[in-house]
């Protein structure tokens, strides 16, 4: 049996894998590890729980809100927020942990749970093992010592407040649609650019249970575009399902990714003397026009593996205060403890008005890099660094593309194949060189 934590928590199919009885058992080996600190202090632990919009959140939630209470938790229900609402909630009502039920940008069917310290922030692998462990060890508190479930009844209104109070300046005049996936962002999303200023054009923001990113959100931006376009609008903004995400759509209906909003937010950081050590933390994804503008503004920046969690932490140990993903998982360690798609959303929108520039002005200080990414499936990936003839095919291509491009093997977490990625100053070169790099992979490491 493999490992039941992933790189954002347990997930899997709803009533399949994460069933009641196992978001129960779950919750209960969570309150035996993450609430031990306030029973050696003989305090009562205290949790933050939130979920989505999607059908299956509603019997998760109850599990996991059952399985603390039976464990002597005081579980606070904050309800239908964002994953980043619930991390900041965690922190500002000083619990002991904190729980969110989402499966983020995946359909509706699936769902998962993800578990926040004290203070808000992830989990390290070593907790989450423990928790891990723990399954099947049950706290059995009698009488008045078992938890309560209380009605978090002005959760929404605090991270509203929060979010707000984080913009350098309002957002009046400029025109805003916002797509919130029918997910987590439905209300306070729109609530929070209308707050600010903002004249605002809503999509997406109609869940039932079964549409979350279905058809709207980070990962369907068609929609947002022609929105865009329709109501003339200076910008959209896209969240995913559980709003932790921003991508974004600039007036002429052209896609703004994470790596063009990191530029434009970090430039306005340096400029403000809030951009730690004058330093961008990101992976090893994002594009090399990335690396070339933020050269050119002074900027420095330190790569990670891919996934949010390893950029956290490099933020963490390092004192950074901008970091994220070119899928648009932005984390500003000042305001926030994870990323946050309203907050990146926010900040993007009062760059746009404190510098009187239209969005397509501010990313065009960073020339986009083609990439092309190829999936070699079925092939041995744990040979893809020492095998002779793949190393020796990856030099040629870095070779022979210098400093106008890059290229990128890696092994995937959870599948038996390698990614290839080549990045090049036009789409030929690039397509070609992946082409060829892939080649070899699965003729050298395809499985017999």
């Amino acid at each position: 049996m493999g490992r039941l934590f992933g790189t954002d928590g347990v997930r899997g199919t709803a009533n399949k894998e994460i069933t009641a009885e196992f978001s129960l058992n779950l919750a209960q080996a969570a309150a035996w590890v993450l609430g031990s600190q306030a029973r050696e202090r003989g305090d009562r632990p205290r949790a933050v729980i939130a979920h989505d919009p999607r059908i299956s959140s509603d019997f998760i939630s109850a599990a996991v809100s059952a399985g603390l209470a039976s464990s002597g938790v005081d579980v606070f229900d904050a309800g239908v927020v964002p994953t980043p609402a619930a991390a900041y909630l965690t922190a500002d009502l000083d619990a002991d942990f904190g729980v969110m039920i989402s499966a983020s940008h995946n359909s509706a069917p699936d769902n998962g749970i993800k578990f926040f310290s004290r203070g808000g922030h992830k989990l390290p692998d070593i907790v989450e093992d423990e928790i891990e462990a723990a399954m099947g060890q049950a706290l059995t508190p009698l009488g008045s010592a078992v938890g309560r479930v209380i009605r978090f009844a002005d959760a929404e209104d605090r991270y509203l407040l929060h979010m707000l109070g984080t913009l350098p300046n309002r957002l009046d005049g400029l025109k805003v649609v916002v797509d919130c996936a029918n997910g987590a962002a439905s209300a306070i999303s729109p609530q929070a650019f209308v707050d600010a200023g903002a004249k605002v054009i809503v999509i997406g923001a109609d869940p039932d249970g079964n549409n979350i990113n279905l058809g709207y959100g980070s990962t369907h931006l068609s929609a947002l575009q022609s929105a865009v376009l329709e109501h003339k609008a200076d910008i959209g903004i896209a969240h995913d399902g559980d709003a932790d995400r921003c991508l974004a759509v600039d007036h002429e209906g052209s896609i703004v990714d994470g790596d063009h909003l990191m530029v434009v937010l970090a430039i306005a950081m340096k400029q403000a003397g809030t951009l730690a050590r004058d330093t961008l933390v990101t992976t090893v994804m994002s594009n090399l026009g990335l690396r070339v503008a933020l050269e050119a503004a002074g900027i420095k920046f330190i790569e990670t593996k891919v996934g949010d969690r390893y950029v956290l932490e490099a933020m963490r140990e390092g004192g950074y205060s901008l970091g994220g993903e070119q899928s648009g998982h932005i984390i500003f360690s000042q305001f926030a403890t994870t990323g946050d798609g309203l907050l990146t959303g926010l900040q993007i929108a009062a760059r746009m008005v404190s510098s009187s520039k239209t969005l397509r002005e501010l990313v065009a200080v960073m020339p986009n890099f083609p990439q092309v990414l190829i999936n070699v499936p079925e092939v041995n990936k744990h040979l893809v660094d020492s095998d002779q003839d793949v190393q020796s095919m990856v030099q040629l291509a870095q070779a022979d593309l210098g400093n106008q491009g890059r290229v990128l093997l890696r092994a995937s977490g959870t599948e038996s194949l390698v990614r290839v990625m080549v990045e090049a100053k036009d789409q030929g070169t690039a397509q070609s060189w992946a082409e060829r790099i892939a080649n070899t992979v699965t003729r050298k490491l395809g499985k017999d």
